[in-house]
């Protein structure tokens, strides 16, 4: 088990480094967005350049961050049963999920969006609008942001196994649960 909470660490040391970066990308986002509307209204100037970017930069703040609201246990989930349960029943909760849910479909979703963005790579494949950016570093997020969310997967699946047989002690990020104020 050891070796694969190191593994677990490691994962969770790089989806903090993309969350950081996200965070970085969403300060850009607001001064581009906030730049854009002042020459825009302002100056009445306008660039599609500028505003590709700002939904780049959008893009890139999901697809990078996702792994890191997913090791932070921040994502939204259907409230139904697990909030009424034990901590462990939680935790078997979360391993079915990850198991059955999330980790195939990150896995599938990675790999069906790789073409996705080589297409795009290998044609030099850029926008239609005039002054506008090169498209494919905006689809190789799509691959990336799914293999980040896979590999984050598979360490909260570790952490939670390491939790179910005593392993591990619990962590504050993978037993927290905060109920939706209703």
């Amino acid at each position: 088990m050891k070796p694969l909470l190191i593994f677990s660490r490691t994962v969770d040391s790089i989806s903090a480094q993309f969350g950081k970066l996200a965070d970085w990308m969403t300060l850009l986002a607001v001064l581009i967005s906030a730049g854009n509307a002042f020459i825009r209204y302002g100056l009445s100037y306008s660039s599609n350049a500028w505003l590709e970017v700002q939904w780049y930069l959008f893009g890139a703040i999901v697809m990078l961050g996702a792994s890191y609201t997913l090791q932070r246990n921040e994502h939204v989930r259907v409230d139904i049963v697990y909030g009424n349960v034990s901590d462990r029943t939680r935790l078997w909760i979360d391993v079915f999920g990850l198991i059955v849910f999330l980790l195939p479909a990150m896995a599938l979703l990675s790999w069906m969006t790789w073409p996705f963005f080589t297409d795009s790579w290998i044609r030099g494949e850029g926008s239609q609008n005039a002054g506008g950016l090169l498209r494919w570093p905006v689809k190789i997020l799509l691959p990336l942001g799914f293999l980040l969310v896979t590999l984050q997967g598979l360490s909260e699946l570790v952490k939670r196994i390491a939790l179910l047989v005593g392993e591990q002690p619990p962590s504050e990020a993978v037993t927290t649960y905060e109920r939706p104020l209703q």
